[in-house]
């Protein structure tokens, strides 16, 4: 095999993502192998098509992210080619409400039944129940630099848009039962699904197929809302192939109608037709899909077969795991209270949480950690901007690095110009109770050299909001404000000898006027060290590294009155000189 020479280019790395725009190249016509291949696909006129699609049933959470981001990144990568691609969003707002999620009044489950469009937002903020949640997500995704052809399903069918579609569905309705049925017996869930991924199937429309009533009419792929009360809360009672008069009575209102499948735009097909229905009509050559719509007998699983009715072909497809919130048994958006990509970009610039999605295969299982996790991510990925500054170090990690920051749209997206680890500012706002000002000052007194708090922005302000709301009341730092002098009375020769030593040395830290963290550092490492006879530059002893512990302890409860806090040199250096000596000094 021949060696590739020194001086050639490396080659261009590969991940989930390259592998997922060659298949949908692939699944438009194209040869992802052709240099030409862009300039062949927009000289045929086609537009590679990735869809992503939900229903806005509830609080779109951070395991729902994956299906917009998944498609993102996907089209991302056709563009970045040259390749013609759009994102196709598709807002399942016409069907139908499933369950009110806990919060809610629950005299609005009389809306149960209704397309999520037609149900009025209990928050009074927004025309629908389905806008209430589609605007959040919206705003999070524009942030995150997200641009999506949108496509609201209650305005297609309302027009008519899927009639010819829809009548296609009934007149082939024997076929597609034989389809359903071949697979109705088939696992729904795999057996090695995590208690997570079953759980969230109870919110999934996946399964929402099954018949409600029994006789010839139970398999009807088509059902209307009720003209009287909105709901789909029907059962049909006649069909009639010439005329296309479809008779139903509601169940719940008790009213009769024939609605006029042709000319009368009432309902919706079931999901197991509708979803491949729509493959066909806007041309989609890449979909992904959580595990509810990938599993045996499922949604995609039978769409594939289905979509042939229509002429169509099946786009190429990317299964995904759940993503978990760290805490929490499950993410179900029909329970209140869980993790929203809002919620996360208060605590993570949109790069980073972009690149959770990036890094990881779709099939692979992840938690977002909201909590003590933020400081170590917010670290590696520091480390890894610094690895992407370098050419020479370019692979898949850097190349995840590389979609996570920038989008053809928004071009790179914000991050501070100069930046300052998570887990300094996090420390220096916890114990200047978030003042900006303060922080601004502690930053430069760090060495950190800016010209105005906004050059520490997007991160400052992430920094505050996870301080003070999403680390516990029991683990924010509360500074002392008078000395602690029943443990000062109480301390023996060996702690007094430390204290005495740090004050006396402590000053060295401001010799020119300003602080420098190395020397704070070396002085309260050191301190053990000259109490056991030995230099601050020489190495600890085991008998040292225990004085260290215990001495760290003590300062703590001096200055905080808790047992840890704030890396030690940074408190020290955030209460200045005056402050240290006021709750010490009475040794």
């Amino acid at each position: 095999m021949a060696r590739r020479s020194s001086d050639s280019p490396a080659p261009e790395p590969t991940d989930w993502v390259t592998r997922a725009a060659d298949d949908a190249i692939r699944h438009a016509g194209g040869d992802p192998r052709d240099p030409a291949v862009a300039e062949q696909l927009r000289a045929a006129g086609t537009v590679v098509t990735c869809a992503s699609g939900i229903s806005p049933s509830g609080p779109i959470h951070l395991g729902n992210l994956r299906e917009f981001l998944t498609t993102h990144f996907v089209a991302e990568e056709l563009k970045r080619r040259g390749v013609p691609a759009r994102h196709l969003q598709s807002w399942d707002d016409f069907d139908r409400l499933r369950k009110i999620p806990e919060g809610v009044d629950p005299s609005w489950t009389t809306h149960i039944g209704k397309p999520l469009s037609a149900v009025p937002d209990p928050w009074e903020c927004h025309t629908s129940w389905a806008e209430h949640f589609k605007a959040p997500l919206r705003a999070a995704l524009a942030e995150m630099g997200c641009t999506m052809e949108e496509v609201d399903q209650t305005d297609r069918y309302r027009a008519g848009a899927y009639t010819e579609q829809v009548l296609h569905a009934i007149e082939r309705r024997d076929v597609i039962e034989s389809v359903l049925a071949r697979h109705r017996t088939k696992q729904a869930v795999p057996e090695d699904a995590s208690a997570e991924e079953a759980a969230a199937l109870e919110d999934s429309v996946a399964e929402d197929d099954e018949p409600t009533q029994t006789g010839d009419l139970a398999r009807f792929p088509y059902k209307p809302f009720c003209r009287t009360c909105g709901r789909d809360t029907v059962t049909l009672t006649s069909y009639d192939d010439e005329t296309t008069d479809l008779a139903y009575t509601c169940d719940v209102c008790g009213d009769s109608h024939v609605t006029n499948v042709r000319t009368q735009p009432e309902g919706k097909l079931v999901w197991k037709v509708d979803w491949p229905m729509r493959w066909s009509v806007e041309g989609v050559n890449f979909e992904p899909g959580g595990v509810d719509h990938a599993s045996p007998g499922s949604s995609y699983t039978v769409g594939k077969e289905i979509v042939k009715l229509y002429g169509g072909r099946a786009p190429s497809f990317v299964g995904y795991s759940f993503v978990g919130v760290a805490g929490m048994a499950k993410m179900s958006s029909s329970k209140g209270g869980v993790p929203t990509a809002a919620d996360a970009l208060r605590v993570l610039e949109a790069p980073v949480l972009r690149w959770l999605y990036a890094r990881r295969q779709p099939k692979q299982a992840f938690t977002v950690d909201l909590g003590p996790e933020v400081v170590r991510l917010y670290d590696e990925w520091d480390a890894l901007g610094k690895k992407a500054a370098n050419p020479a170090k370019r692979d898949a990690h850097v190349l995840a690095f590389e979609r996570a920051s920038t989008t053809s749209s928004a071009g790179t997206l914000p991050t501070p110009p100069v930046v300052v680890p998570f887990r300094t500012l996090s420390s220096i706002a916890d114990v200047t109770a978030g003042s900006a000002d303060q922080i601004s000052r502690l930053v430069g007194d760090l060495g950190h050299a800016h010209d105005s708090v906004a050059d520490l922005e997007p991160r400052l302000g992430r920094a505050i909001t996870w301080t003070h709301e999403f680390v516990p009341e029991e683990d924010r730092t509360t500074v002392r404000t008078t000395p602690d002098r029943e443990l000062l009375a109480s301390l023996g020769e060996l702690e007094r000898t430390w204290l005495h030593l740090f004050l006396e040395h402590l000053p060295s830290a401001w010799a020119d006027g300003s602080p420098d963290l190395d020397r704070v550092t070396t002085v309260v490492y050191g301190v053990p060290k000259l109490a056991r006879g030995l230099a601050l530059e020489d190495q600890p002893t085991d008998e040292v590294k225990a004085d260290q512990k215990a001495f760290f302890r003590l300062l703590y409860r001096l200055l905080v009155d808790a047992e840890r806090g704030p890396r030690l040199p940074t408190l020290v250096l955030a209460l200045g000189l005056d402050t240290v000596y006021a709750l010490i000094q009475a040794a």
